[in-house]
């Protein structure tokens, strides 16, 4: 796909996710992303903090990917009393590393078709506040206001309109629902 470089902006968004001990005795583990970090080098799973029990990595740098065409989502997002970045989630396979990073998203549209899917997992971080301004920033920039128009109904009067009526292969208007194969041998009047 091809971006118009004005109206398309990436930002390296690095995501942090909290391991705690599970509340149950058959899950070991809880897992949720809790953060993100503007700017972050690539990482994969990279301790950052312990503390009573409780783990968080830098789990993974993906690109917050920022299009002209979007803005409307993206002011729905930051007109939330929390402005978020939502953090798409899949299982691995691999235990020590048990979510994949798919996407982080600013877009909340883009995060509600994630989760349709039902595959994926959605974790919503708050926003800091330098990314917050970066989104204003970006959405003063791009958003075009759409007029309303309205719907015009076509001049076209389609009740007068009658299926069948008309048609030289049906003799009686009785017939309009009749095979007009069946009529034509004769066998129905």
């Amino acid at each position: 796909m091809i971006h118009n470089p004005d109206r398309y902006q990436t930002l390296p968004l690095g995501v942090v996710i909290r391991r705690t001990p599970g509340a149950t005795r058959w899950a070991k583990w809880a897992w949720k992303a809790v953060g993100v970090l503007p700017g972050a080098a690539l990482a994969d799973w990279r301790v950052m903090r312990e503390e009573d029990g409780a783990t968080e990595f830098h789990a993974a740098t993906c690109p917050l990917e920022l299009h002209g065409a979007e803005t409307e989502a993206y002011l729905h997002g930051l007109s939330a009393r929390v402005p978020s970045i939502y953090v798409v989630l899949r299982d691995s396979e691999m235990a020590e590393r048990p979510l994949e990073v798919l996407l982080v998203t600013a877009s909340p549209y883009e995060a509600q078709d994630y989760a349709d899917s039902g595959e994926e997992m959605i974790e919503k971080v708050p926003m800091p506040e330098a990314l917050v301004a970066w989104v204003r920033d970006f959405v003063e920039a791009h958003h075009e206001e759409e007029a309303f128009k309205k719907r015009r109904r076509d001049k076209t009067n389609i009740g007068k309109v009658e299926d069948g009526v008309g048609d030289p292969r049906i003799a009686q208007l009785s017939g309009v629902y009749r095979s007009p194969a069946l009529a034509r041998k004769g066998r129905l009047h």
